[in-house]
């Protein structure tokens, strides 16, 4: 892939299906030139009033997911893979995670898959060192207050910075992990799956899975051997993919947060990562590290039947019109205060 993504690996979209697989049927569509695997397309089909959808395995946590084609293939086999997706018999498609360079997107008639920017996914390149990118993305000021709250943190007792990536290292740090987000997102809406009881039973088994490919990295930050921040990402041909991050609210005035998430990055950067995929929305902490927005979209269309293409229509409209509520500076006000009034 242009944009290798790890969440099209086999053991994450193996526990995706086991845990979210229920009412789906696979349709997995690959390629073969004499007993050797050229290319793949990883589907699956689900229901939604009535209609029959096509998906990718992993849904919506499989982001960057695209047609997989070996480097010295023609277009011939992209075709005979597309040929199979749209004699499919489904109404139509709904394809989340798609890069805006999509192999699959660019296969397709002119029209037949609608792009749709979900996710602005920032990303920060690390090519140049540790050093450089601090120095660039940090003021002498910031740099500064940084050292200050972390003497700040230190003054109340042994400080610590761990990274599990072992199977038995990850055992117990994600039980910390799950624990600081649900203090920090307690009541608040949040869209990585730690916040239900399947979603954290999916992340342990999917991540336990990946660290037989030494995938996963978990870097928590301890105070007095209790955790008190956490980040979590994925790491693939020198690639750092974000996943979550947490901290316990109860020490937000030591910015442990910030300073997990540069020990991260700085521990990517020793490792040979050049490159970093925030992956999500653009929040300010992302957008304040990053270089550039390479945006994740969601391809629908594809539409067999008249019933097919009214919910391509209805979709397509619909989420237009959350797109222009979400940039609206006036909706986001108010959405920023909604949580305070419902607190006070």
């Amino acid at each position: 892939m242009r944009r290798p993504s790890p969440f099209l690996l086999h053991g994450w979209l193996l526990e995706w299906w086991r845990h979210y697989g229920k009412n789906r049927k696979l349709a997995i569509h690959v390629a073969t030139r004499e007993g050797r695997l050229v290319g793949a397309l990883p589907l699956c089909r689900t229901r939604r009033f009535g209609l029959r959808v096509t998906e990718f395995v992993g849904g919506t946590k499989a982001p960057l997911a695209d047609l997989m084609v070996a480097s010295d293939e023609n277009r011939a086999t992209t075709d005979r893979l597309i040929d199979q997706v749209r004699s499919s018999g489904d109404d139509f498609a709904d394809l989340f995670g798609l890069p805006g360079n999509s192999r699959l997107a660019a296969a397709l008639p002119p029209g037949s898959l609608r792009l749709l920017e979900r996710l602005e996914a920032p990303v920060l390149d690390l090519g140049a060192g540790w050093e450089a990118v601090y120095e660039e993305k940090l003021s002498s000021k910031a740099r500064g207050e940084r050292r200050r709250e972390r003497r700040r943190l230190e003054s109340l007792g042994t400080v610590e910075v761990s990274i599990a990536r072992t199977r038995e290292e990850l055992r117990s740090a994600l039980e910390d992990a799950f624990r600081l987000h649900q203090l920090r997102w307690k009541g608040q809406r949040e869209t990585s799956g730690f916040s239900t009881p399947v979603g954290r039973v999916f992340h342990r088994a999917a991540l336990l899975r990946l660290a037989q490919q030494d995938v996963p990295r978990l870097v928590t930050l301890r105070l007095n051997g209790q955790g008190i921040a956490f980040a979590l990402y994925l790491q693939l041909e020198r690639t750092v993919y974000g996943l979550a991050m947490a901290f316990d609210p109860a020490f937000a005035r030591y910015s442990p947060g910030t300073e997990t998430l540069l020990c991260s990055l700085e521990s990517a950067a020793d490792e040979g990562a050049q490159r970093v995929e925030f992956l999500g929305a653009d929040a300010p902490y992302k957008r304040r590290f990053a270089d550039r927005m390479e945006p994740i979209y969601e391809g629908i269309g594809l539409p067999s039947t008249v019933f097919g293409r009214l919910a391509v229509e209805a979709l397509v409209g619909g989420i237009r019109a959350r797109r222009r509520i979400k940039r609206s500076e006036t909706a986001r006000r108010l959405y920023d205060r909604v949580p305070r009034l419902a607190r006070s």
